[in-house]
């Protein structure tokens, strides 16, 4: 939503400033222009990428507008996720763990997450790692680096819609510069008419610079620019269940490993340990609603502590 109001904000200060010079609103509304740096821009866009690209890109703009789904609130689910699968596989063993992983969609553990389950790279991408932990024939290093591999590929595999609208981006200028000389080229055909009518040519012609150069830098290139954020997190966050997964492939405790996912959370959206324990544990925080305070007093009805004097008599 903040990008539709960046956007909005660069288009009104432009034809505001615009305005406030004096100058003529309807001199900027030249169709034909717009036409060629537009119509050159999305041709140039089909031109250099395949069609499943192209569908890629225009279903990452719905991410532009909803904003990323990664939120405190989010990481703090996958914490409790990851603690609950590694909770059940030390209870149960890994066999039956194994059971869970061939069929995620059935299992008990990963159907208390839909939010999750319903991303199905995330969903496999745990699967995959798990089930080659379960193998037990990969060293935890190799593991590793298998993993890491497994994120980096798909860290750019997420990015071709970045570089696809960064091409196109870079484009547009040119485009604008091509539309200037085509109005140029008319303008000098109409030598020897009205001057207003010459005036009115070369207006159009810069128009389609201006076009060019505004459609680039102000909302091309902000898009790709946020879009690129978004994959960056998204990445980030395949970086924490990484460092999750590869905890407890060591065979470190579960709380242990889910602490060293909790260390790969960026700053702004890391929870802190004693929210993670709450929420992996299934209680409420000290100090929430519903929940005493530390050092409150105890509930009538309570047994009074353990070790507790008796009040003073009267």
């Amino acid at each position: 939503m903040f990008a539709i109001i960046g956007i909005l904000i660069v288009f009104g200060s432009v034809i505001g400033g615009f305005l406030m010079e004096k100058g003529k609103l309807p001199v900027l509304a030249q169709p034909a222009e717009l036409i060629i740096v537009g119509g050159a821009a999305l041709g140039t866009l089909l031109a250099a990428n395949p069609l499943p690209l192209i569908i890629k890109i225009f279903k990452s703009m719905t991410s532009i507008v909803g904003g990323s789904r990664l939120t405190s609130a989010f990481y703090l689910e996958s914490l409790k996720m990851l603690s609950d699968i590694f909770q059940f596989a030390r209870k149960s063993g890994m066999a039956k763990l194994e059971e869970d992983i061939e069929n995620p969609e059935k299992s008990a553990v990963f159907s208390k997450y839909p939010k999750l389950v319903k991303d199905h790279h995330v969903l496999y991408f745990i699967c995959d790692t798990l089930r080659t932990a379960v193998a037990g024939v990969v060293a935890p290093h190799d593991l590793d680096a298998l993993v890491e591999a497994d994120i980096e590929i798909h860290h750019h595999a997420s990015s071709a819609p970045v570089r696809a609208l960064t091409t196109v981006a870079d484009a547009l200028p040119g485009l604008g510069i091509v539309a200037a000389v085509l109005g140029i080229v008319i303008t000098m055909g109409a030598l020897g008419g009205p001057p207003d009518q010459i005036g009115e040519k070369v207006a159009a012609a810069l128009v389609g610079t201006f076009l060019g150069i505004l459609l680039s830098y102000g909302m091309v290139g902000p898009l790709a620019a946020n879009l690129d954020k978004i994959i960056e997190a998204d990445s980030q966050y395949y970086q924490m269940l990484r460092a999750g997964l590869m905890a407890f492939a060591k065979g470190m405790a579960p709380m242990i490993s889910v602490e060293f996912a909790r260390r790969a959370i960026p700053h702004d959206m890391r929870p802190t340990f004693a929210e993670m324990e709450a929420t992996c544990k299934g209680r409420p925080l000290a100090g929430a609603k519903g929940a005493p305070a530390a050092g409150a007093p105890a509930s009538k009805g309570a047994p009074p502590p353990k070790g507790a004097t008796a009040s003073k008599a009267a």
